[in-house]
């Protein structure tokens, strides 16, 4: 909420009826997201966003093929550094209001250390990729783009594979200034030290094995 509209409803008149319809609203959600909790499964992929639970439809190959690409670069460079660690999918991280499955994401060391084998619910990731696909990109570009920054995922990677772009969003403050997409040259982690890569190593398969040599070679 922007300054202005926060002040607005101060001011308000009607601030008292406000407030409790939205205590009213957050209640309701609680019992539905104890519900949620209760009856996921792991087959599928689910989330909980704004008190709708969401069960996501099977992806398409090439936002399957974009993800492992990224993920076992990232992966291979954090693992080899002993930066963290880096989950692809499936794994649920639970903000103060939502719950996402985000497509990849990366924990520091910090994080990691809140991290156990028995964990179901994932602290809040200091990085996280979302491959783009029509039924979930007004989410990741609305809610997820406002809800990742207000809560300190220092950076959020959007890809398109169909455009075959990625948008690098770093933290500032509690929001994401705007982005050029990219089409080639190197992406640069801030977050992850050391971490870089060229943008079509995520759509060309020969880049992308040029690239993971280059990585185990700085071992």
């Amino acid at each position: 909420m922007s300054a202005a509209v926060l002040e607005a409803v101060l001011q308000s008149p009607d601030l008292p009826e406000i407030i409790q319809h939205a205590l009213g609203v957050l209640a309701a959600e609680r019992k539905l997201r104890e519900k949620f909790y209760a009856d996921i499964t792991p087959e599928h992929k689910w989330e909980f966003i704004q008190g709708e639970i969401i069960m996501h439809s099977p992806a398409l190959n090439r936002h399957l093929q974009a993800n492992q690409a990224l993920f076992k670069l990232m992966e291979s460079h954090v693992s080899t550094q002993r930066l963290g660690t880096v989950l692809i999918e499936k794994a649920m991280t639970s903000f103060p209001r939502n719950d996402y499955e985000p497509d990849l994401m990366f924990f520091g060391l910090s994080k990691m250390g809140l991290i156990s084998p028995d964990t179901l619910r994932f602290p809040i990731p200091d990085l996280i990729v979302e491959v783009l696909s029509p039924s979930t990109e007004h989410r990741d570009r609305g809610i997820k783009f406002e809800d990742y920054a207000l809560h300190g995922v220092g950076e959020y990677w959007i890809v398109d594979t169909v455009a075959e772009t990625v948008e690098l969003y770093r933290l500032e403050g509690s929001s994401y200034p705007p982005v050029a997409a990219q089409t080639d040259g190197l992406l640069s982690s801030a977050v992850i030290p050391g971490f870089e890569m060229p943008v079509r190593a995520i759509f060309d398969s020969a880049v992308n094995a040029e690239a993971m040599r280059r990585i185990w070679n700085q071992e």
